[in-house]
């Protein structure tokens, strides 16, 4: 066990008896969160572990059997195989896993955000108000990017807060809200939107050698006005310079539901011979984050290094690949918060974070209603990290 874990010692009495429901969608995600709570509640040393408030405390899986069975019309309902009475409860959501499939009047249909959402919901009602306190866990944000309002258009991300707290929910956890400002929507309620800053920059030390972390060998870019902060803070931390495009846009006219961007504009100093790290939120199609590559290596920039915590890769893995082999790219790093195919596992340029023990960390302390401010604040492991990096130690 890692003198982090040991530092958890977690000695307040938990809030009720753990219970985790992964939806089918994160199926994988939940099971490898499972396998740590369970890891360490074995070895967790309690002087309390028989009392009673301890009741359930160390068992061989949180993880308690739900399903959403479909009648043939499509429509569908939430089932809990066991009881929740009691449980402090973890449900966790990819809405972004289009992979799953269920028959609609004979045809194949592939589930969409909205169906996943919907399921959500249908686990909820099944609760019935039994479980001491629900806590969502839905990495990627239901509607977040209709988070504001331009013309006359529905708030979807805010109606969705207010609806799952409505129906009970006690906390919503994110990551990389596309703005967190929808917390708005429920400001009596918890909502944590969290970082993967220290995942992703654990992962590009443990994969990419010789790199010199500093500020006049490397530089961290936000493709866009809107991700300004996690560009700030990265940068912040590991005590580098910072540069920003922004989108031209034309606003005379409307090409598939907005205004199309005529050029990325840079402000920052000068990129030359420098190493690369864009961070967004999310990597949609990839084409604004190849044009900010180029625009990169156009400046002579050195190596280029992606990362984004949803890689959602719409128009498929293509133009990566060519990226690739142009060298206008060297990585992209995404985190498995969200679904990711088999073919985008297999990649060469491609580097997986596992966020399955952070979510762990965050569900374990939860459930001691412990605070979990230095889980939401990586700097001090970013810099442990950063540390036996300089000093040639290898990252697990």
């Amino acid at each position: 066990m890692s003198q982090r874990e040991e530092k958890r010692n977690l000695e307040t009495i938990p809030v009720g008896s753990l219970g985790i429901i992964p939806l089918e969608g994160c199926k994988s995600l939940g099971q490898k969160v499972d396998d740590y709570l369970v890891r360490w509640r074995t070895v967790r040393e309690s002087e309390h572990k028989e009392s009673l408030a301890f009741a359930g405390y160390q068992r061989d899986s949180y993880i308690l059997k739900a399903k959403v069975p479909r009648f043939g019309s499509g429509e569908a309902k939430g089932m809990i195989l066991e009881s929740v009475r009691g449980t402090d409860l973890y449900l966790l959501v990819d809405v972004a896993n289009y992979s799953l499939t269920y028959s609609l009047c004979g045809h194949e249909n592939h589930m969409s955000p909205d169906d996943h959402y919907q399921d959500l919901k249908r686990i909820i009602a099944a609760v019935g108000g039994k479980a001491r306190r629900i806590t969502v866990i839905m990495p990627f944000l239901y509607e977040s990017r209709q988070h504001k309002r331009t013309a006359r258009e529905s708030l979807d991300c805010a109606l969705a807060l207010q609806e799952m707290v409505h129906m009970g929910v006690d906390n919503i956890i994110t990551f990389d809200a596309h703005d967190p400002r929808v917390q708005n929507a429920i400001p009596l309620h918890g909502f944590e939107t969290v970082q993967p800053a220290y995942q992703f920059i654990k992962g590009l030390l443990k994969h990419v050698k010789d790199l010199q972390i500093d500020s006049n060998h490397m530089m961290v870019i936000s493709p866009d006005e809107g991700g300004m902060s996690r560009a700030i803070y990265i940068a912040n931390v590991l005590g580098l310079d910072m540069g920003m495009f922004y989108k031209r846009r034309d606003y005379t006219r409307v090409v598939n539901g907005r205004n199309p961007i005529v050029a990325h504009e840079f402000l920052g100093s000068s990129v030359e011979g420098k190493d690369m790290v864009i961070i967004d939120d999310m990597i949609s199609s990839g084409e604004s984050v190849l044009e900010v590559a180029t625009a990169l290596k156009e400046r002579k920039a050195r190596k280029i290094f992606i990362c984004a915590t949803f890689g959602l890769f719409t128009n498929g893995l293509d133009r990566f690949d060519k990226a690739y082999e142009n060298g206008i790219i060297d990585r992209v790093l995404t985190t498995n918060l969200i679904y990711q195919t088999p073919e985008l596992l297999e990649r060469k340029w491609y580097i997986d974070c596992d966020m399955s023990k952070y979510i762990a960390y965050l569900i374990d302390t939860l459930n001691h209603d412990a605070s979990i401010s230095d889980l939401l604040n990586p700097n001090e492991r970013i810099q442990e990290v950063v540390a036996k990096y300089k000093n040639g130690e290898v990252i697990k």
